[in-house]
């Protein structure tokens, strides 16, 4: 199989952004190698160089640097606070496999602590959460008071019955109360999982019916894109079909404090934190470090969800280290991420709160309002690091959104971007019309380690089209398929050796096969983490898309954002998904490149803008790159965390069965994809 390299991934000889300004000096990823200083590295002047040497330094003694970690993000534990645990950090560091009590790797495994206590450790009149709902509603709660909430919460649990292990599940927009809910399920050392509001009850119940939880906690209905969702009948159903549900409880957010809940003996927020409100403190329950603390799920369309489970230590160390170090996140700063309750990046955002950030939350369409409404936040709430995703950058770019003209986003230090690859001109577009001189960081990791494998860096530059660097303590690289690393070419993006965040467990694995089967079949003793990257000269990422859908025409290996990145260019095109059609003339099967479009408001995609566009992509990536077919189509499947899904569109091509359609927000938009595979086929 040959793999290829093109010029649309060549940076140009200027970085997007680099580093200099004032205060540059004193982020928290260089305070923190000064603490350590003689131990990591020497001291190179290049920072690539420097970044380079501590990198490696974390990953050859990652005792040393989980250890430092902990000591200068101040974990809070039954030693007390910033006290790194006696005994040894890891126990197996070079097992990469799924975590075993004898033989590893098992992380800090004389460590106790809560995560709702590092979370909470700041109590005072300062902004916790901020709240903005589409339809303009806010709701904001000081540090204080989230303690407070938090605090009656767990009360009522534990009077529900509800121990250490049992499981808390949260049916919920993205909420103050979905925050209030978590943290309160981990105080007691419950488990929390949640789904947001727009999967169906299907998609719900393979979830939640595989963790039997024992608290159900949902909404009346929530608000989508000028619209408001009734959720009552769609939660009686969830709630009849979980038979171990004791108590459900509900907020109503769309219907206002004076409505009753509808389903059999649920009872709303008030009520039921009621009794609680005035009571002291429970002690926190102060558990091992891979006590598990959630249960998050794989996007279920390719089958029945896996349920990952993950350990509350290690979530919590490798988001302290990427929001302190790699974000240089502080006291008194504002972050948002636009996200759901059902994408990992809200775990990862509300653990903001353990820095004493305010954590910014918004529920609703990303482009309401004309495609203002994040913008009007960030803007209202004076933020100061902005997550989204390559999908909405892309499409306020298409939309004509400028915000450089008409927001004020002084405030604004930090633009931070997943979910899928950010295009280069998506660099340029914040460049050109969010804010001049603002950093972007494209980050990437994912559901499986809660975390990220790749994301931004303080003290590099940043180059358009590539992800800065790996994230300190993971050692990523990229495999060919002999196994071998390789620079400059694609390849498999792997880790080869464990971290932190790894789940503790898949859940009804017993033996662990699941877990095996997931990272580890391909390569031994390796993480196989199942996208198409490629690690460029300078030491930053490129991903190319999912490998499981990546395309072989002819047998040459491209990813998919390789072809995204041209067809983003073309104004005529909203939105794109490419995949492979499968053929067979008699010399053999092969496979074509097939590009499904939809047009933009107003646009007619004619034969001149396809060639217009096949031309782009023969001249800037390659002649393999050009699709033969090309089709114009009302609408894309996408999960509904927003994820364009091509291995839906690819089955639905060749007439085969889309296994677990309730993971998409739109499963009828299928149907016009199968209707084509039978004309194509024919």
């Amino acid at each position: 199989m040959v793999s290829v390299t093109f010029s649309a991934v060549t940076s140009p000889a200027t970085p997007y952004w680099s580093p200099g300004q004032p205060g540059d000096d004193r982020t928290q990823m260089r305070s923190f190698f000064a603490d350590i200083a003689g131990t990591a590295t020497g001291s190179p002047s290049d920072s690539t160089e420097k970044y380079t040497a501590w990198h490696a330094w974390s990953i050859a003694h990652p005792s040393e640097f989980w250890r430092a970690v902990w000591r200068f993000c101040e974990v809070v534990s039954a030693d007390g606070f910033g006290v790194v645990p006696s005994g040894p950090a890891v126990v197996g560091e070079g097992r990469m496999a799924p975590p075993d009590a004898e033989l590893g790797p098992r992380w800090f495994p004389e460590a106790r602590l809560n995560f709702a206590e590092n979370l909470l450790r700041r109590r005072d009149d300062a902004e916790a959460l901020a709240f903005v709902g589409e339809a303009g509603d806010t709701i904001t709660l000081t540090f204080g008071e989230l303690h407070r909430e938090a605090a009656a919460v767990a009360h009522a649990l534990h009077a529900a019955g509800v121990r250490p292990g049992d499981r808390v599940a949260g049916f919920m927009p993205n909420l103050p109360h979905t925050v209030i809910a978590m943290l309160g399920a981990a105080w007691i050392g419950a488990v929390w999982s949640s789904c947001s509001p727009d999967f169906g009850a299907s998609g719900v119940l393979d979830r939640f019916g595989q963790i039997e939880p024992l608290v159900l906690i949902t909404v009346d209905g929530y608000r989508y894109n000028g619209r408001t969702i009734d959720l009552d009948a769609r939660v009686a159903d969830i709630a009849t079909a979980l038979p171990t549900v004791r108590h459900v409880v509900v907020v109503p957010y769309v219907g206002g404090a004076g409505k009753r809940p509808s389903t059999r003996d649920a009872v709303t927020w008030d009520a039921w934190l009621a009794p609680h409100r005035e009571r002291a403190p429970l002690p926190f329950a102060h558990l091992p470090f891979d006590h598990p603390l959630y249960v998050m799920y794989s996007s279920g369309t390719t089958g029945l969800p896996k349920g990952m489970v993950h350990g509350a230590g290690g979530t919590l160390l490798q988001h302290l280290k990427e929001h302190r170090l790699h974000g240089d996140l502080r006291p008194d700063e504002r972050i948002f991420y636009f996200t759901t309750c059902g994408w990992m990046m809200w775990n990862w955002l509300v653990s903001a709160l353990a820095v004493g950030a305010t954590v910014v939350l918004y529920d609703g369409a990303p482009l309401a309002h004309h495609g203002t409404v994040l913008w009007d936040l960030a803007a209202q709430h004076r933020v100061h690091v902005f997550g989204t995703s390559a999908r909405f950058l892309a499409m306020s770019e298409k939309l004509g959104v400028r915000p450089r003209e008409t927001h004020d986003l002084s405030a604004l230090r930090l633009m931070l971007s997943t979910g899928s690859p950010l295009s280069p001109s998506s660099f340029d577009y914040v460049a050109d019309h969010v804010k001049p001189g603002l950093p972007v960081a494209s980050i990437s990791g994912g559901t499986d380690l809660i975390s990220c494998f790749a994301l931004g860096n303080p003290l590099l530059p940043v180059w358009r089209g590539e992800l800065q660097a790996p994230g300190l303590g993971m050692a990523v690289e990229v495999f060919d398929d002999d196994g071998r690393p390789v620079r400059g070419q694609p390849g498999e993006l792997v880790c080869t050796r464990p971290f932190p965040s790894m789940p503790v467990a898949f859940w009804d694995d017993p033996d662990g096969a699941r877990y095996r089967a997931a990272y580890f079949e391909v390569y031994p003793n390796v993480w196989r983490h199942g996208d198409w990257a490629e690690i460029t000269e300078r030491g930053g990422l490129i991903i190319h898309g999912r490998s499981d859908a990546t395309l072989n025409p002819g047998g040459v290996r491209i990813g998919t954002a390789e072809i995204y990145r041209q067809v983003e260019q073309c104004p005529e095109i909203l939105e794109s998904v490419v995949v492979g059609f499968e053929y067979d003339e008699g010399t053999g099967p092969d496979v074509r490149v097939a590009l499904f479009v939809r047009a933009a408001e107003g646009a007619v995609i004619d034969d001149a803008v396809q060639e217009r566009l096949r031309r782009r992509l023969r001249d800037d990536a390659s002649p393999h790159h050009v699709p033969k077919i090309i089709s114009v189509v009302a609408d894309i499947p996408r999960t509904v965390s927003g994820k364009i899904s091509e291995i839906a569109v690819r089955e639905a091509l060749h007439g085969r069965p889309v296994r677990n359609t309730g993971a998409l927000a739109n499963p009828e938009s299928l149907t016009e994809f199968a209707a084509l595979g039978v004309t194509l086929r024919g």
